[in-house]
């Protein structure tokens, strides 16, 4: 499904060429003092806080004749206003509103379209006056906004997110985030923990090549694959087998750091990563440290102990290394860990099994209400606290994207939140929602208002 659409519409230099570089991370449009640079719709894909979309930057809106330059550039920026699914319209701050701005805000309120009222170079005190001018347009408070310098992205979000927020069965049909998509699953580990044979188990066939040297594989190779689950249903899986990962002090060839490189490249494009562990050597810091580069790169992330057939005093070898996960891994408790042989295939079916039901925590999605309501009970049961005789209002919580579920809380110093009540908020969404031990992002917003003279 096609990502929704902003436009950007303005008079000429208001600053919407510069809005819209900021909203595509790039100097796609050219930007200049000199009025009337942009002539072309220019199109991009945007990202706000997570939240994706296109955006389209337009020429200035002049008042001209339709067959002239400027009047046919203005037909162009109608078009972009008529196929958008919100407009940003953008006024100086600081040069304060113009008849044209008033004539723009005039055509866009009988569209019967959204618009988002912005308030460019609102930064420092120069465009205080601008903004209050521009409440008198009749298309609702502006947001104050600085393209040239980032300031006011967290209200921008807050505004553009009822427009461009989809509903949940329109998720659901987006490609990552099909259930029927292919499982994208990555086999890491040490060097000589299985990773091949046990991807040659999945399959039924010798595909990769095996032996008792270590580092046999070097490239990190893709395969497609279906799992056929308890209920007959074929799923489809995409295998990554990989090199193994060494101590980065023992990392010498230049094949073999490249080979590691390509690992790391593997996790990056992986769903759920697989940690594979050697039984017959416990659990070493070396795999503590891939196994929070997996996390740090917000994938989910399942450890497997391999040679289980052949592992000696299982049950203590089973909770040492578990005790080990929750004490080195202390940003995510409870990560899955499941016992396997890829010698005699014995445990794969549940290995399979718990990594689709990983992705599924992975690619969750929970409603602006349901978190809300949540969240109330949470703060009610746990305030926050007042760091500093300063009291720290939050507002409320959104979730601005998935794999991993991330999610935006709103409100007055919530940046000033300790680690530990952040660390509360984190927990508590996990337990509510069933996340389990997949990585979970929460970032704090305090929108900065020019006209909040509050400093208690």
């Amino acid at each position: 499904m096609p990502l929704p659409t902003v436009a950007i519409i303005g008079r000429p230099n208001v600053g919407k060429s510069t809005l819209f570089n900021r909203l595509v991370g790039k100097r796609l449009a050219l930007v200049d003092d000199q009025p009337g640079v942009t002539r072309d719709r220019r199109e991009g894909e945007a990202s706000l806080l997570g939240l994706d979309f296109r955006v389209i930057d337009t020429a200035g809106y002049e008042d001209e004749d339709a067959a002239t330059l400027p009047g046919r550039m203005r037909a162009q920026t109608e078009a972009a206003v008529r196929e958008a699914d919100v407009s940003l319209f953008l006024v100086d701050a600081r040069a304060g509103v113009t008849p044209l701005d008033e004539e723009i805000s005039r055509w866009l309120r009988s569209t019967d379209r959204p618009v988002v009222l912005v308030a460019n170079k609102a930064e420092g005190r120069a465009g205080e006056a601008g903004i209050l001018e521009a409440m008198a347009l009749g298309l609702g408070e502006p947001i104050p906004f600085s393209a040239e310098h980032g300031e006011g992205v967290a209200d921008l979000f807050e505004a553009l997110l009822p427009h461009l927020e989809r509903d949940e069965e329109e998720v659901e049909d987006e490609n990552p985030d099909n259930p029927n998509a292919p499982l994208k699953l990555a086999i890491v580990g040490r060097p000589n923990a299985g990773k091949s044979t046990l991807v040659n188990r999945l399959l039924g066939e010798d595909r990769m090549i095996t032996g008792p040297e270590a580092g046999i594989t070097r490239d990190s190779i893709a395969i497609d694959w279906e799992w056929t689950d308890a209920d007959g249903q074929r799923r489809p899986v995409r295998l990554i087998d990989t090199a193994g990962l060494r101590k980065r002090a023992r990392v010498e060839e230049k094949l073999e750091k490249l080979s590691v490189a390509d690992t790391l490249r593997s996790i990056d494009f992986a769903e759920v990563v697989v940690l594979l562990l050697d039984a017959t050597r416990g659990l070493e810091v070396q795999d503590l440290k891939i196994a929070d580069r997996v996390l740090q790169e917000g994938r989910a992330l399942i450890i497997a102990l391999n040679k289980w057939d052949v592992a000696e005093n299982a049950s203590s070898l089973f909770n040492g290394v578990k005790g080990a996960l929750d004490e080195g891994l202390a940003q995510v408790k409870g990560v899955p860990l499941l016992t396997v042989s890829a010698a005699t295939g014995k445990g794969l079916d549940v290995l399979i099994r718990v990594a689709f039901e990983t992705r599924d925590a992975w690619s969750r999605r929970v409603s602006t209400g349901q978190l809300n309501r949540w969240f109330e009970r949470a703060i009610e049961a746990n305030p926050p606290p007042a760091p500093g005789g300063k009291r720290i209002k939050p507002r409320y919580v959104t979730q601005n994207k998935t794999r991993p579920p991330s999610f935006v809380l709103f409100g007055t110093r919530v940046d000033l939140l300790p680690t530990s009540y952040q660390r509360y908020l984190i927990n508590g969404l996990r337990r509510e929602f069933d996340f389990g031990a997949v990585p979970v992002r929460l970032t704090l917003r305090a929108p900065k208002n020019p006209f909040d003279r509050d400093k208690s």
